[in-house]
């Protein structure tokens, strides 16, 4: 059946999609709220359980590219209920393993059905409405990554320390399995892409757009992961270090009301708000460096962060929609393997900037990474992140549900 063109969200259809994205991002991030838990019931030290969050990681940065460019010609529906499949499996291994080698092994293949969903979720959600929709649209379906930041991950450690950690996986396996019933009976399913209409991934990389909105995921996601990994040692120095649920609790809340912000006011002024978000966070972190031994700063600068972050996931792929067009699933496997790449480096460049230089070389870096995302949105503004008068109208607007 053909889907009207009347602009109201299928808020029914995209639900689920925004249930994938928490599950996703909740089966990531929960070992790091109970690695105490995990250390003893797996017999490895702390720092090995943290390895399990790299291990995801690497899974969906490694597998994104390669499996959507495997699976183009697939219907859209089977292959999303595919990745859903394998959160029900590992997050049940993961639950009931006494191996920590297999329990890395679960984890590699949990991070590769992650960054499957991942590419498909916001070319899923633009397919499902009008083209003067589609930024509300991701929006709903991304909404679950700010919930899973401020509410899931915090609910998971909470469950773990009442009960034990296998617990939170299997409740997580249980959700999955919801999730799957949830999709099979509401989401529409769609065709892939056949083979004459397909570009080769140094097309879609050539695609005007592709590559600006590209080098800002790198960039704003580096600056972010910087701070938010070694976001303890600032906490330490405001005397805070006891309070970090607290600071990230408060981050977490700010990011739901970025997305809220972003997905009312999306599809008219996507480059103002990706400004915007960039501005933000660079004066959270100007006012960090000021004044950042002050416990009510560090808060306010949590709640800066957090609304600048929030929304930034649905205007990255939003902005990149547009520019790939059909190519979005392509092009959104693309924005996996470097949103991932920057969760890696910011680790990486972090832990060699506290060793090297010490915490105060962070700022700089920080104004650098933020300075370049604001001058590449800035002069992007005819491809990649359009003024309102030059939208651009490259997806289909007209959906089949077979």
């Amino acid at each position: 059946m053909t889907r009207s063109n009347d602009g109201r969200l299928p808020y029914a259809k995209l639900v689920p999609l925004s249930l994938a994205a928490f599950v996703t991002i909740l089966t990531e991030a929960l070992p790091a709220g109970l690695l105490a838990q995990m250390a003893h019931g797996l017999g490895v030290s702390q720092a090995a359980v943290g390895q399990t969050v790299t291990a995801y990681a690497a899974g969906s940065l490694i597998a994104a590219i390669p499996l959507i460019s495997a699976t183009q010609r697939l219907r859209r529906r089977p292959l999303l209920l595919t990745a859903i499949s394998g959160f029900i499996v590992t997050n049940a291994i993961t639950a009931l393993s006494h191996s920590y080698a297999l329990t890395m092994v679960a984890r590699f293949i949990a991070g590769i059905a992650a960054g499957l969903i991942w590419a498909l979720l916001a070319g899923y959600a633009a397919r499902m409405v009008p083209q003067h929709r589609q930024g509300g649209a991701i929006a709903v379906a991304m909404a679950g990554t700010p919930l899973a930041l401020s509410l899931g991950v915090p609910a998971g450690t909470l469950l773990g320390a009442w009960s034990d950690w296998r617990l939170a996986f299997g409740v997580m396996s249980l959700l999955a399995i919801a999730l799957f019933a949830w999709v099979r009976m509401t989401v529409p399913d769609f065709p892939g892409q056949m083979a004459a209409g397909r570009l080769a991934l140094r097309g879609v990389f050539r695609l005007s757009g592709v590559r600006p909105v590209l080098f800002v995921v790198l960039t704003f996601v580096l600056a972010h992961n910087l701070l938010y990994t070694y976001i303890s040692v600032f906490l330490a120095a405001a005397g805070l270090a006891q309070q970090a649920d607290r600071v990230l609790l408060t981050f977490g809340i700010a990011s739901v009301l970025g997305i809220v912000i972003v997905g009312l006011l999306i599809d008219r002024h996507l480059r103002m708000l990706t400004l915007a978000s960039t501005l933000i966070f660079a004066s959270a972190v100007l006012t960090l460096d000021a004044a950042g031994n002050a416990p009510i700063v560090i808060y306010g600068v949590a709640a800066a962060w957090g609304l600048a972050f929030g929304g930034a996931a649905t205007l990255f792929q939003t902005a990149l929609a547009k520019a790939a067009g059909e190519a979005t699933d392509a092009a959104q496997a693309m924005l996996v393997t470097v949103w991932n790449a920057a969760i890696a480096g910011g680790g990486m460049m972090g832990g060699v900037l506290l060793d090297r230089v010490g915490a105060g070389a962070f700022f700089p870096v920080l104004l650098l990474l933020l300075g370049a995302t604001f001058a590449m949105v800035w002069s992007a503004k005819r491809s990649g992140f359009p003024a309102l008068t030059e939208r651009i109208d490259v997806l289909p607007t007209d959906v089949t549900n077979p």
